[in-house]
């Protein structure tokens, strides 16, 4: 099998000089890789995907529909629809009991605009970003495709890949700018302890450091805990950033809206920036968001409780897999488990995939200290996780990777 990351970055090469030199920081997604290489076979099991498989709720399509037929499909206000900014304010106030503004929201066009608008329009030469490894690889390409300057701090398997707060401050220096935070976690499902996010928001404030926190999966917590927000970690907003949207917790992925929390001198700025990104998010899709945030919980509540099942199973059949070790995921819909030290998990992904026809994606998609992980999501019917490990256990048994 011809490896697709060497073919594309030999495609990239032979561009020229079209495209500027920061472009290079942006690598071969190692997500993308895996689903095109899956593309052209039959009979996929796919463990990969990163969005819910459940449809969303009526009353959210049916608020979608209404708008597109009611003629709402002109451009809202470049902060959002005034509804949603509304609805949005409503709703986290209520939920972290403090009292937020229209002014402290922005609508984007997903949590990735949202992150990309927070991050390129602050980093820059000179300043350093903290990001946890292994994380969602949207974060570390955008700083260093500005110029910023990224310091890893590495999370452990055996600790559940949580954060020790006391490495991220110890990490922290002169060019410090801000901490980018991931929880509940993209691969690890980890969740981030109160202890942890206090600590670390509160040394951030302090030494005058931003905090962004992608806080997606903030619904889809899995155990009995409470979610610890970064908008209830700190006492005023003026060096945090909140990132979120609809797409995981309300099965709305390809409706694209997302939204920023914070102070509102930064969200006026990042208004300006947003108008000339996509100007604004899809009107239907907010009116979408409205019906949503105004629905209740019930459908929210359904979804996690099957999340928990499949987790619970998952991590059964991790344990039953040869050569695999794993921990217990708090939230989002991923386990993140490792292989034995020094074996090249990509190589061993694709190898699987051809052999076995399940896909996972490889651990050096979200990083460099967790090449030798698998980033299984569950995020699939029970039957179909049964079936893929059906095939995974033997497979893996016959494989020879060091100690088991």
């Amino acid at each position: 099998m011809v490896n697709p990351v060497e073919m594309e970055q030999q495609n990239d090469l032979a561009e020229g000089p079209l495209f500027s030199p920061s472009l290079q920081a942006i690598p071969v997604p190692g997500i993308r890789r895996m689903i095109n290489a899956s593309a052209g076979m039959s009979d996929v099991l796919h463990l990969s995907i990163g969005q819910p498989d459940f449809p969303t709720p009526t009353h959210i399509v049916d608020a979608y529909v209404d708008a597109l037929r009611s003629g709402q499909t002109g451009y809202t206000l470049d902060a959002g629809l005034p509804e949603l900014l509304t609805a949005l304010k409503d709703y986290y106030s209520e939920r972290y009991d403090r009292q937020l503004t229209e002014d402290n929201f922005l609508v984007t066009t997903g949590a990735t605009e949202a992150m990309y608008l927070a991050l390129t329009a602050t980093a820059a030469p000179g300043r350093q970003f903290i990001v946890t490894d292994p994380a969602f690889a949207l974060y570390a390409p955008l700083i260093r495709m500005n110029g910023g300057e990224v310091k890893i701090v590495p999370t452990r398997a055996e600790n559940g890949h949580q954060v020790d707060p006391q490495e991220i401050i110890d990490a922290i220096g002169m060019r410090t700018f801000a901490i980018v935070l991931n929880s509940p976690n993209n691969p690890t499902g980890t969740v981030y302890s109160r202890e942890t996010m206090e600590a670390i928001v509160q040394e951030a404030a302090y030494r005058n450091i931003y905090v962004f926190a992608d806080e997606v999966y903030d619904h889809l917590i899995l155990d009995d805990m409470e979610f610890p927000g970064v908008i209830s970690c700190t006492t005023d907003l003026d060096h945090v950033m909140s990132i979120s949207s609809f797409s995981k917790t309300y099965s709305m992925a390809g409706l694209r809206i997302g939204w920023i929390i914070s102070s509102q001198g930064a969200i006026k700025k990042l208004r300006r920036y947003h108008m000339f990104t996509t100007t604004v998010a899809n009107t239907p899709a907010q009116w979408a968001g409205v019906a949503a945030l105004q629905g209740g919980n019930e459908c929210i509540d359904d979804m996690v409780a099957e999340y928990r099942r499949r987790r619970d199973r998952v991590v059964e059949l991790i344990d039953e897999a040869p050569y695999l070790s794993s921990y217990w995921p708090q939230g989002a819909f991923y386990v993140f488990p490792s292989l034995p030290p020094h074996t090249d998990a990509s190589k061993l992904a694709l190898r699987m995939l051809e052999e076995t026809g399940v896909c996972v994606i490889p651990g050096d998609a979200f990083g460099e200290s967790c090449s030798n992980a698998i980033r299984i999501s569950y995020s699939n019917s029970m039957d179909k996780i049964e079936q893929a490990f059906e095939r995974m256990i033997p497979w893996l048994k016959e494989q020879k990777l060091g100690p088991r």
